[in-house]
């Protein structure tokens, strides 16, 4: 290896040694006569990288009418809500079961292959009271979803416990927010 290596510097230093010698080629300039001359290259100037292509422009369609139907974002996760839990619960409140009501139609109606449930907790407690406590939380979404009609082979659960916050303050404002089921499409 140690060979190889000096061997890689010699003969680089080699080339940089013989492109000093060499130098650049001189310019032969034809004359109106027809005279040949050398001509020693100038300084050398900076390169100039070729100009990048133009983009084209897309012209914008024009606006549809109101009555058109709407586009999706290809963004799923967005249609797809977040259920909360009270502290230290994971029955599903009435207003969540509206929520997973609603996520179960927009499973259906799309059919997005596998979506996972996270289950989250607040920062209090230990990390294996709240991992385990997580996993109650996606579960019961879980039955929730399948009591719907939502197959078991559409659904996976997973549990963060308290590693996944998306506040990080430290009260109760904050903690109610992480107490959550989120839903991804997988």
């Amino acid at each position: 290896m140690r060979f190889l290596k000096r061997g890689l510097i010699v003969m680089t230093a080699a080339l940089l040694v013989s492109a000093g010698f060499y130098g650049c080629a001189k310019k032969q300039l034809k004359t109106s006569g027809g005279e040949i001359k050398s001509q020693q290259p100038s300084a050398p100037q900076a390169k100039v990288a070729p100009a990048a292509p133009k983009e084209k422009t897309v012209e914008a369609p024009p606006a549809q009418p109101e009555q058109a139907q709407p586009k999706e974002t290809g963004v799923a996760e967005k249609s797809l809500q977040t259920i909360h839990f009270d502290f230290n619960k994971y029955d599903i409140k009435p207003e969540d079961g509206t929520i997973l009501q609603a996520n179960a139609k927009w499973i259906k109606a799309h059919k997005p292959g596998v979506v996972l449930i996270e289950g989250n907790c607040d920062e209090r407690g230990t990390v294996e009271y709240n991992l385990a406590l997580g996993e109650r939380r996606a579960v019961a979404a879980e039955k929730y979803l399948m009591s719907l009609g939502i197959k078991k082979s559409e659904l996976k659960t997973i549990s963060y416990g308290k590693s996944k916050p998306v506040d990080p303050g430290h009260n109760e404002a904050a903690w109610a927010k992480n107490r959550r089921d989120d839903f991804v499409v997988q």
